[in-house]
């Protein structure tokens, strides 16, 4: 793993206290800006965060073609793709390894210019996220995909065709790529064990508002009646979940209390009643969610990962970091990614006793159960944490060494702090806000 150059210093052992605010879902808004290259008209998007994977499906849009620029209100984006063109195959591949979201283009690209470019994929290393499940279902659309040094080279010779699938795990992004494939393709699609996360819904709302046929079951299948042409949207983005979540364990880890400002219950239920079993507490207005610690003993809990509506993973890494502060064995089964649970060494390091199984702990077995993967914890607590030095491996990992940097006695140096960036609006102002005593090597921010 490469150190970045970037390290944040945090004097930890302040509790967090006063308000922040969470934009549009990270999860939904770059793949709202994708459905846009789908319509014949100008799309105005709402509450788009400023975060690095919008930045690069901005640039992604621009390089072929599609207009993008600012709207009349904050945090407003307006995307004109009358104009769409291919791109450059070397501009393509500037963007290459710092966003998954490029897989998400091969089917409006296919629809809009008869093909597409796919260089090399980035994302979070947190366990397989094969993309080759993408282009089969592509290939059940009716592309063809040449494989070449420098990535895909995807055709429709033909105008591509609706089609029965399953998938064999209820995967987002699958379902993400199934949807902007089938919108546009002749007949009906069906996909059965389909994702039916919050973002997935907002994204059906999206490509419906555009003229988009769809319809979901209550058995995880979705059924898309291709149409002839869609228009462009106007959408409010819903707001991000999983950031409001992960200041929520913050609050709880430093003994905090926080105002969550965008922050929805319905769509934070299952975090919410998990919080509660904790021991932490919450207040919801009309506006936000409040997080706070009453004081007292945190309480250990048994939890395990699942795909929506059960306990989200990306909820995980940063309650793990508040569950080392509670009485009692904690046991997590982590059965969405196999390699998640690789952060808590750092927190190790730190002072915390966290022990890793291959076995299926506190719950039914799962995918992993049989694979030799260290996908199961016990934390044990309450513990002290100490400042360290620690490098930042993914999304929320690398928030959950913040919290826990936060939490901790003495000052950690935080290095790769931009990988936060990709999903965390500003996320350092934040801090500051927050009183966090944090700085970067020479230039103080609180």
């Amino acid at each position: 793993m490469t150190v970045n150059d970037d390290v944040l210093l945090v004097h930890g052992g302040t509790p967090l206290e006063g308000e922040i605010r969470v934009r549009g879902a990270k999860n939904l808004v770059p793949k709202a800006m994708v459905a846009a290259l789908l319509g014949s008209e100008p799309s105005r998007l709402r509450n788009v965060p400023d975060i690095r994977d919008v930045r690069v499906v901005r640039g992604l849009l621009q390089l072929h073609g599609v207009t993008v620029r600012p709207g009349e209100e904050p945090g407003e984006l307006v995307l004109d793709p009358t104009r769409v063109e291919s791109a450059n195959v070397a501009d393509i591949d500037a963007h290459a390894g710092s966003s998954r979201i490029p897989i998400l283009f091969c089917g409006p690209l296919l629809h809009r210019l008869g093909h597409a470019f796919i260089p090399g994929l980035g994302g979070c290393d947190i366990g397989g996220r094969p993309i080759d499940f993408h282009f089969d279902v592509l290939r059940q659309f009716g592309a063809t995909i040449e494989k070449r040094a420098d990535g895909q080279y995807l055709e429709a010779p033909q105008r591509l065709r609706g089609t029965k699938i399953r998938l064999p795990y209820p995967s987002v992004g699958a379902t993400e790529q199934v949807l902007l494939t089938a919108v546009l393709a002749e007949g009906v699609t069906e996909l059965s064990n389909a994702a039916v996360e919050p973002e997935i819904e907002d994204l059906i709302c999206v490509l419906q508002k555009m003229g988009a046929i769809i319809a979901m079951d209550t058995d995880r299948t979705i059924r898309i009646t291709g149409v002839d042409k869609l228009s462009g949207y106007t959408h409010r983005a819903l707001p991000d979940r999983l950031e409001a979540a992960s200041w929520a364990s913050a609050a709880l880890a430093t003994n905090g209390d926080i105002y969550v400002r965008g922050a929805q219950q319905r769509s934070m239920m299952t975090f919410l009643n998990t919080y509660r079993k904790v021991g932490g507490a919450f207040e919801i207005d009309d506006e936000g969610i409040r997080f706070w610690h009453p004081g007292g003993q945190l309480k250990s809990i048994a939890l395990e990962t699942d795909v929506h509506p059960g306990f989200q993973t990306d909820w995980q890494q940063p309650l793990v970091v508040a569950l080392t502060q509670a009485t009692g064995l904690s046991i997590i089964h982590e059965t969405v990614y196999e390699s998640r649970l690789g952060f808590t060494s750092a927190l190790n390091q730190m002072g915390a006793h966290i022990q890793l199984y291959r076995e299926c702990l506190g719950g039914s077995a799962c995918r992993f159960g049989a694979r030799n993967f260290l996908h199961s914890a016990v934390v044990s607590g309450p513990t002290r944490l100490q400042g360290s030095d620690l490098v930042i491996p993914d999304l929320r990992g690398g928030f959950s060494y913040l919290i826990a940097a936060l939490a901790a006695e003495g000052t950690s140096r935080v290095h790769g702090i931009e990988l936060i960036n990709r999903g965390y609006e500003n996320f350092m102002d934040k801090l500051v806000e927050l009183g966090a005593k944090v700085e970067l090597p020479g230039k103080a921010l609180g």
